[in-house]
Order: structure tokens, then C-alpha cells, then sequence
């Protein structure tokens, strides 16, 4: 049995120079990065290629609402792990709640956020239906 869509999803990242301030600390847009970085890996475990999905289907992605906290900062050279939980599954988009903790998933909480995905028409931008076999739970 393949991996599931309801189950918490991890995927680790290491804090580099280039993500930091001028003070060694994670740059907030930063945050939004690793949560993206994240749900793409989420769907690559699951086994859809959003290439593939825009080629044979012409269908992508684009985020339509994010509300995010920032609790506590990360800092250069720190172990992160950020993951990805399918809250909700709409018709035509995915509501997903994501967090950062440093040193692992039960690690000190330094950001969480709530990212609302929608599912388009490449064509026409236009919401579309997410196909039934990618999510067949």
C-alpha cells in the first residue's frame, strides 16, 4: 500500500547563509520557501509530477491564501523540519496545515501556517476540478 494523503508529511532543510539576515536570522519570506519547497516534496512522495499533471492534464497549482505565525526565529547552519498535513480537500482545492520545528517534527515550533492551494486551468486560470485519481482517498 502507497503512501497516504492524510498522513503527516516531513521533509527536513538545513538553514543557509543565503536564508538569513544580515543578523544570522531566517528572512520571513523565507519561511514561505521552505512551507513550498514542502508540499511539493508532499506530492512528489505521493507520486503526482505536477510537470506531468500540466503536460498531459494542462492543469497546476497556484496558492490562493496564506496565513502564517512566526513564533520563534531559525538561524543560520540550524536542522529543520517542516511538514505538510492535508486539512481539507475541496473539488477544486487543497487547504493544508504546515509548521517548522528545529531539530525535528516534535522540535521547538518556529513558524506554523494554514496555505490554501487551488487547483487551474493552465490555459485559462481558471479553477478546475481536481482530477479523482489523484487523491483517491
Amino acid at each position: 500500500m502507497g503512501p497516504t494523503v492524510t498522513a503527516r508529511f516531513e521533509w527536513p532543510v538545513r538553514v543557509y547563509y543565503e536564508d538569513t539576515d544580515l543578523g544570522g536570522v531566517v528572512y520571513y519570506a523565507n519561511y514561505l520557501k521552505f512551507l513550498e519547497r514542502a508540499r511539493s516534496e508532499w506530492l512528489r512522495h505521493l507520486g503526482v509530477s505536477q510537470v506531468q499533471l500540466l503536460e498531459s492534464q494542462r492543469l497546476l497549482f497556484a496558492i490562493t491564501a496564506v496565513e502564517i505565525r512566526y513564533h520563534r526565529p531559525a538561524r543560520f547552519e540550524d536542522a529543520l523540519v517542516v511538514t505538510v498535513e492535508l486539512e481539507t480537500l475541496r473539488r477544486a482545492s487543497m487547504v493544508f496545515r504546515q509548521a517548522i520545528h528545529r531539530g525535528g517534527p516534535d522540535g521547538e515550533l518556529l513558524c506554523s501556517a494554514r496555505v490554501t492551494a487551488a487547483c487551474l486551468d493552465a490555459d485559462s486560470m481558471r479553477p478546475r476540478p481536481l482530477p479523482a485519481h489523484l487523491f483517491p482517498e
